[in-house]
């Protein structure tokens, strides 16, 4: 059967690519367009979808399928994504977790905008002027957990 023949060399790529994709580097992970964030929003909300299911789940004006499928494609190559044969289709799955991935793009903002800083980076949304009582308390209540944490671990 030449199916067989011709899912086994893609089942293996697959394998390989997953367990690359687990110990990737922090720095290796790409910014991922407007788009293709949305797209990865629902596959990280749904775990798994069909392209026709993704596009169900996008708000309206819906893109068209042809430009969902383009996208996880892209997504696919820039190593994010993978995908399970089913039948004539392809089952879509998140290969890099959404935390993973927000650490990596935060880590950017902070090297890009802050000299690596997380202070600077801490002080500049804090010094915005819609920042409430309420937030900027909560600020201060995250920072003095880690510093409890941190002394905890210096015991």
């Amino acid at each position: 059967m030449t199916v067989g023949r011709n899912l086994r060399p893609h089942n293996q790529k697959l394998r390989l690519r997953a367990v690359s994709d687990f110990t990737m580097s922090k720095k290796e992970i790409r910014e991922l367009t407007k788009a293709e964030l949305e797209v990865m929003q629902i596959l990280w909300d749904k775990g798994e979808a069909f392209v026709s299911e993704l596009l169900e789940a996008m708000p309206e004006p819906r893109p068209a399928y042809n430009t969902v499928s383009t996208i996880v494609r892209i997504l696919e190559k820039k190593g994010v994504v993978g995908y399970t044969p089913v039948g004539k289709s392809h089952r879509y799955r998140p290969l890099v977790a959404k935390e993973a991935y927000t650490r990596s793009f935060m880590n950017s903002v902070m090297s890009n905008f802050f000299d690596n800083s997380l202070s600077q980076m801490v002080s500049f949304f804090c010094e915005k002027e819609d920042l409430s009582v309420r937030e900027t308390e909560r600020i201060l209540a995250i920072a003095r957990e880690a510093i409890e944490k941190k002394k905890g671990v210096g015991r």
